[in-house]
């Protein structure tokens, strides 16, 4: 006998995706972006011209386009193919990225806000939630890794 709350609860374990040009227009919009914050930090004055940067942001420049270039790439592979376990391995991927980038923006702090601004406050909190918020979608995209990989076909 199939209840209400069984199928609710059948329905929530099953997730669909997105409908295939529906993603395919995301990645597009995502490669396009990505090669834009590119193109913008490191043409001339690209990040220098950012008032509030120190040349402390040379020193993390690296590493965040380490991070947006890994997003471009994963972004391209997933406009010619995007199977589930490819998506979450590409998902990991990126945010291990992100997360080396957002440390190393910590470790620096190229940050140089006006004296008794709260924007000091403001940016280490935005940066560790990134962090915690990181952290998280480690886990939670190599759980979704796992099951992809776990899953055979019938």
């Amino acid at each position: 006998m199939t209840t209400s709350l069984t199928r609710h609860a059948s329905a929530t374990r099953t997730r669909s995706r997105a409908r295939v040009a529906t993603r395919k227009s995301g990645y597009l919009v995502a490669v396009a972006v990505n090669a834009l914050l590119l193109f913008l930090l490191n043409r001339s004055p690209g990040w220098q011209a950012v008032p509030f940067l120190t040349d402390a942001m040379s020193r993390a420049i690296g590493v965040v386009n380490l991070s947006i270039a890994v997003g471009l790439v994963a972004n391209l592979v997933y406009i010619v193919w995007d199977p589930t376990w490819l998506k979450a391995l590409g998902d990991l991927t990126t945010t291990c990225a992100g997360v080396l980038a957002m440390l190393r923006i910590w470790q620096v702090w190229p940050f140089d806000f006006p004296a008794g601004s709260p924007w000091n406050v403001l940016a280490h909190l935005a940066l560790g939630l990134g962090l915690v918020g990181g952290v998280i979608g480690i886990v939670e995209s190599t759980l979704r890794y796992v099951r992809a990989v776990g899953v055979t076909p019938t």
